[in-house]
């Protein structure tokens, strides 16, 4: 600092030489920064100019003013030194006279002060005289407090000279006059229709006439029970209100009342000492008081958890919801009245009873909507079957007139309901379930909005509430959905197979995206990691769940179909006399209507099951993978057997026929095995094979039961293979046809009293007539 201000060359310091500083520029600078350095020399003087001025013009207006005030205050101190001289003389007035009266009283003044002391003690004598009408003036008008308060203020004073006989005869009549006080006081402590505030004022007058705090403090909870009792009763009548205002009339009445005995109860008992009471009253009392909250709290708590269990379902959730917020909020800010009970924790409480009541209700709403879907599909596929069986009923009869020629009753095609009409039966009862699921679970991320007070992430019991919406709603409806769909699929179910066929389909495709769909929703929509998680169950299992209904009702369909057919060909076998037919002139009736009842069903399931690809393939073959499918399969039989048979069975002895037998049970032997009940892939035409296995399987031991003529052997030839010119388009390996109809025929020709077969030209011709 001190170099900078003896610096020449500073312009702003006090040794500045203008010589120096000019040959020094001169010296050192060239023109340009010469003539730039007087340049910004000559602006800076301006600006410093301007400054000055500026400065000088205000300077200039605050002179102006102080001068102004200057002069008024010249003008204001000649007043006041004319006051303060007034002032002055009167105060000398003030001290003359106070002095003349000092000196005049200086005789009396221990007497004035005697005569004062006397003047109050009989203020307080008549006070006490007339204390105890006062005092029943004071209970008459039941201004009650009032009365104690008198008594306060003279019981230091009967306690001191109550000895006395003047005043003894005083303290007796308000010690009387407080007793009977103290009786009336307890007799409306008692009463149950006292408020809680009733209850506190009297209870601190019993306490300032010396009532016993212990007993006091019990039968003040006894009484505010009662009192609170009376609210919850008061609340039971509320049906009428909605949830908010049910809370509101709680919180107002008995959370209310609850909270003032509470408070009250700490005062009066817990936050003062009281040196009349054992050592441990205080651990006492507040044992008793925790004890009465508790219970009182269960008991509201308990009326708010049946209200709300009776609008869960049936009411707003919302309001429902802002309710139940609205009390949490309070029970918190209770919380700090009885640390002893979590106020909050059992509002909680109430909120995951209702999430899980909420849930319950979801849950049937579910079953309803689903046992809904199920009721409405079967009643389409009814309605469907009458009006086709109606416009099928002439044909229906022609038909049943030539089938109970040929020995058989059969019952009327079993017409369905249109292929596209069962894809939009599947989807819409697909579409719905998956809508209805997730409609329901976002109605339930009610109870996770964060403007609620509670938070159920942060709580144990919340957690628990949140994976139970999963698993006690969603998983549990999904094994409903499975458990539902499997007793259609049970023996004793009459379901019509066309809707075992349409949940079958339902549940592949529940199977194949509606499962992972709504975990994943679940998951997402409330922060579930169940694929971490050792209690929640997997989406693998719920997948395999659903195709295991799958398969079971596809079984069953096919047990179902198969079971209809094979009626037919029973009573057809069953109700005809084989030993008494004509010579074969064309094919049963019974064998077209199987072949009509397998193409129906392959034309359902070739909609419902086209572009699937499966170890069976896919759709019905059109081409055959031989030209014997074509012809007779039993051209074989007929050129290389023929003889064979006409020599054996011509000429039947017990010894052929064994050899026969064993001839057949050998070749049986080596033949491949046909598991006639497996179950079925999901393919049309691993069903339809299923189906046909059971109908030939039923025929040949219908067959094996019988007893046929050479007409009636002929008669079966002539069905076998008009079945074999029809079915094998409907497999994938025609030998397996082959197989069970050289089995049906091989037992015919057992069974048969004169085994010789029809020509095969002659058989292909009758089938290729029918």
């Amino acid at each position: 600092m001190g170099e900078k201000s003896g610096n020449p060359y500073d312009m702003d310091g006090p040794s500045f030489d203008a010589d120096r500083y000019l040959q020094k520029l001169l010296k050192e600078c060239s023109l340009k920064q010469i003539m730039d350095t007087e340049a910004a020399i000559v602006r800076q003087t301006q600006t410093l100019h301007s400054d000055m001025q500026t400065l000088v013009y205000e300077n200039y207006n605050k002179f102006i003013s102080a001068t102004d005030t200057i002069r008024k205050m010249k003008t204001d101190f000649k007043s006041m030194e004319t006051e303060m001289n007034l002032l002055m003389t009167n105060m000398q007035s003030i001290t003359d006279f106070s002095e003349r009266i000092t000196d005049t009283l200086q005789e009396t003044r221990s007497q004035l002060t005697r005569l004062s002391g006397k003047h109050q003690l009989l203020k307080k004598l008549q006070f006490l005289s007339s204390l105890p009408a006062k005092l029943k003036t004071l209970i008459e008008e039941e201004n009650y407090q009032q009365a104690v308060q008198e008594y306060s203020h003279a019981q230091k004073v009967l306690q001191q000279y109550g000895q006395q006989p003047s005043f003894q005869g005083i303290q007796e009549d308000c010690i009387k006059i407080l007793d009977e006080l103290k009786d009336r006081l307890r007799g409306e402590f008692r009463q149950t229709g006292k408020s809680a505030q009733s209850l506190t004022e009297i209870g601190e007058l019993l306490l300032q006439l010396g009532e016993r705090p212990s007993s006091l403090a019990k039968e003040m909870l006894e009484c505010a029970s009662k009192r609170l009792h009376e609210q919850i009763v008061v609340l039971q009548d509320q049906t009428d209100r909605d949830m908010i205002e049910f809370i509101d009339l709680g919180i107002e009445g008995f959370l209310k009342d609850l909270t003032l005995v509470i408070s009250s109860y700490n005062d009066m008992f817990l936050a003062r000492h009281l040196d009349q009471e054992a050592d441990n009253f205080e651990q006492v009392a507040r044992l008793d008081l925790n004890e009465f909250v508790n219970r009182n709290v269960d008991e509201y708590l308990a009326l708010v958890q049946d209200r709300a269990e009776l609008e869960i379902g049936h009411g707003d959730s919302q309001i429902i919801l802002r309710g139940l917020d609205r009390l949490h909020r309070r029970m918190t800010a209770m919380r700090t009245l009885c640390k002893a009970v979590d106020m909050s924790k059992s509002g909680l409480d109430i909120i995951v009873s209702a999430a899980q009541q909420l849930c319950q209700a979801h849950m049937k709403s579910l079953k309803d909507h689903f046992a809904d879907s199920l009721s409405s599909i079967r009643l389409a596929l009814v309605s469907s079957n009458t009006a086709s069986a109606s416009n099928s009923g002439s044909a229906s009869s022609t038909q049943s007139t030539s089938v109970g020629a040929g020995g058989g009753q059969v019952n009327p095609p079993a017409a369905g309901t249109g292929t596209g009409g069962l894809r939009e039966l599947i989807s819409n009862l697909y579409v719905s379930t998956i809508e209805k699921v997730k409609g329901l679970m976002q109605d339930l991320l009610i109870f996770l909005q964060p403007e609620w007070s509670f938070n159920l992430k942060s709580d144990p019991k919340g957690i628990q509430c949140i994976e139970g919406i999963r698993e006690n709603l969603l998983v549990a409806f999904l094994r409903h959905f499975c458990c539902t769909v499997n007793g259609y699929g049970s023996i004793s179910s009459t379901a019509p197979p066309t809707l075992l066929l349409v949940l079958s389909k339902v549940c592949l495709e529940m199977e194949r995206a509606g499962v992972h769909t709504l975990t994943a929703l679940v998951d997402e929509l409330y922060s579930i990691d169940s694929e971490r998680s050792v209690t929640l169950v997997h989406e693998s299992e719920l997948c395999a769940e659903m195709r295991d209904s799958a398969q079971l009702l596809l079984d069953s369909y096919v047990r179902l179909q198969a079971l209809n057919l094979s009626q037919m060909l029973r009573k057809s076998v069953e109700t005809r006399d084989w030993l008494n037919c004509l010579e074969p002139r064309s094919v049963r009736a019974v064998m077209k209507r199987v072949v009509e009842e397998i193409s129906a069903i392959d034309l359902v399931l070739g909609e419902l099951y086209d572009g699937s690809s499966h170890a069976h393939g896919t759709g019905s073959r059109t081409t055959a993978s031989s030209d014997s499918s074509r012809k007779t399969h039993f051209s074989s039989i007929g050129t290389s057997k023929q003889s064979q048979f006409r020599s054996t069975w011509s000429t039947y002895t017990p010894q052929s026929q064994m050899d026969s037998s064993f001839v057949s049970n050998m070749q049986r032997l080596f033949s491949e095995k046909i598991e006639i009940f497996a179950p079925v892939e999901f393919s049309k035409v691993s069903i339809i094979t299923g189906i046909i296995k059971i109908c030939l399987k039923t025929l040949l031991e219908c067959v094996r039961l019988r007893t046929f003529s050479r007409y009636g052997l002929q008669q079966i030839q002539v069905d076998a293979h008009y079945l074999q010119m029809n079915l094998w388009r409907f497999v994938s390996d025609e030998n397996l046809i082959h197989v069970l109809l050289d089995e049906i025929l091989g037992s015919a020709v057992l069974r048969c009293l004169e085994p010789i077969l029809m020509e095969p030209n002659a058989v292909e011709i009758i089938c290729e007539r029918n």
